[in-house]
């Protein structure tokens, strides 16, 4: 499969099914056919509607659509999204609230590469910014990277975020989503060895594979039961000759795709045709809860293929960063070494993805910080999602995380010192 004619012709059958679903919207909206009313048209006519609308999505990065945020003061602000490091593979982005003074809180969102972009992240961007200042990794597309722009992989994306914890400076508060968890950690150690001043203050790990071995799930028994050799002919492809990418090493979005739906087919089947059978009765909307989810559910990046052998070569499998074993452009972290930054894992009792144990590891790693400092949740009843972007976030997990920052948050000098024994309570509270 590591052909450029591969890439293309996955995307060939995109189009193709995109163009045919336009093409039975079309004929079977042809004004003359109202003369006969049938059914059978009606179907076609909708089945053609959400067919177009899902494929289309699929190569679409969406709009963060963040227009304004109400406030504590009452207000409606209008958000700017302003980019505040550019990189080739990512950006460091910022999202303004026009008209407010600047929040004491500062929280770096580290967003997931693992198939979606960071608006994934949407809800959760929206529910902390009206009690923070708010920075998000954006993630670019590899297929849009030209290959002159060299490699990616998980140590490039380490020095990534630590390239942006620096430039955001001591008093930024991490949060880390998934995927992200075990490389940010690591870059906080690194950060502690070579600039422990450009520490941040806190650090929160949610739903992350810190240690895939502690509680195995579907996603560690399959990296698991491949080599690395099957992966990287079943699952790398070339970009082909539409972008600007072309001749990049990858693992397409639409082959990601079609292992997210085949996760769970019988239930996204039954959600497609549940909307087409809304479309033929006039309940379906622009905005409605199907759209919403699934214009970003479908819409996937490429990976560039480095970046994914790497991760399950060096994460799963030899599990470095679990045995404290990880390497960074030559230097072997030491988790360990992280001594005052406040660590706080966040973990789901159904997650399926990253069960519950996985992320929590982070905690037994970083020996060298006190247990005032460590604390953990685990959320009952609440899968992968839920802990970062469903109800169990916006009601539980959320008000918990903005206390664990609060309670080690006071500038950045009295942020690295313990801020004395009244701050130290206040951690132990939050910790248990």
């Amino acid at each position: 499969m590591r052909y450029m004619a591969n890439y293309d012709f996955m995307e060939s059958i995109r189009n193709t099914q995109q163009w045919l679903g336009a093409t039975a919207n079309s004929m079977a909206s042809y004004p003359a056919f109202a003369l006969m009313p049938n059914p059978a048209l009606h179907w076609m006519a909708a089945w053609g509607q959400v067919t177009e609308r899902a494929f289309e999505r699929m190569v679409v990065k969406p709009d963060w659509g963040i227009r304004s945020i109400t406030c504590n003061d009452g207000k409606d602000h209008l958000v700017s999204v302003n980019p505040v490091v550019e990189r080739p593979f990512g950006d460091l982005i910022h999202f303004e609230v026009l008209g407010r003074e600047e929040q004491k809180r500062k929280v770096l969102l580290v967003a997931p590469m693992s198939g979606h972009y960071a608006t994934l992240l949407r809800s959760t961007v929206v529910s902390l910014l009206p009690d923070a200042e708010v920075y998000i990794t954006d993630w670019h597309n590899a297929r849009d990277i030209p290959v002159s722009e060299g490699k990616f992989d998980i140590e490039d994306y380490t020095l990534y975020v630590v390239d942006f914890m620096k430039e955001l400076g001591p008093d930024i508060n991490v949060i880390a989503v998934c995927q992200p968890a075990p490389l940010v950690l690591a870059a906080t150690a690194y950060l502690a060895e070579i600039d422990p001043s450009a520490q941040p203050n806190t650090l929160t790990l949610i739903g992350g594979p810190v240690d895939p071995n502690a509680t195995p799930t579907e996603v560690t028994d399959f990296g698991h039961s491949v080599t690395m050799g099957q992966l990287e002919e079943l699952m790398i492809q070339r970009v082909g000759l539409r972008y600007k990418g072309i001749g990049r090493r990858v693992y397409p979005g639409l082959l990601q795709l079609t292992s997210f739906i085949s996760m769970n087919a019988e239930r996204h089947a039954q959600a497609f045709s549940d909307q087409i059978f809304r479309v033929m009765a006039g309940e379906a909307s622009e905005h409605d809860h199907h759209n919403r989810f699934y214009d970003e559910y479908l819409a996937v990046m490429d990976m560039t293929a480095e970046f994914y052998l790497s991760t399950v070569e060096r994460i799963f499998k030899a599990g470095e960063i679990a045995s404290n074993d990880f390497v960074v452009a030559g230097h072997k972290i030491d988790i360990g070494k992280i001594t005052n930054v406040a660590v706080k894992t966040v973990e789901g009792e159904n997650d399926d993805i990253s069960a519950p144990g996985q992320c929590v590891a982070a905690l037994d790693l970083c020996t060298g910080l006190p247990d005032e400092l460590k604390a953990s949740h685990l959320e009952p009843g609440a899968g992968h999602y839920g802990i970062f972007a469903g109800s169990s976030w916006r009601n539980n997990i959320r008000p918990l995380v903005l206390e664990f920052i609060d309670a080690n948050t006071g500038g950045s000098k009295t942020a690295k010192t313990g801020r004395g024994k009244g701050a130290a309570k206040a951690k132990l509270a939050v910790a248990k």
